[in-house]
């Protein structure tokens, strides 16, 4: 098996698990084969935004096919 990595930063209103899902959610609707998900860095951005909007980037790992 080859597995490939691509990093993703979902972003939510609400807290760093739902950014997390959400890269989640995205990953597993738009690539075949993912095996797994490594969360890399958390943050908060508060200057151009109303509120906070909490990132979670995301390492996500998917077989490549033959």
């Amino acid at each position: 098996m080859v597995f490939k990595k691509i990093t993703l930063i979902g972003t939510s209103p609400e807290s760093f698990e739902q950014a997390t899902e959400n890269a989640i959610d995205r990953a597993e609707a738009t690539l075949d084969n993912v095996y797994w998900v490594d969360v890399v860095e958390q943050g908060v951005e508060i200057a151009s935004v109303e509120g906070r909007e909490y990132q979670a980037e995301v390492e996500v790992a998917f077989e490549l096919e033959d």
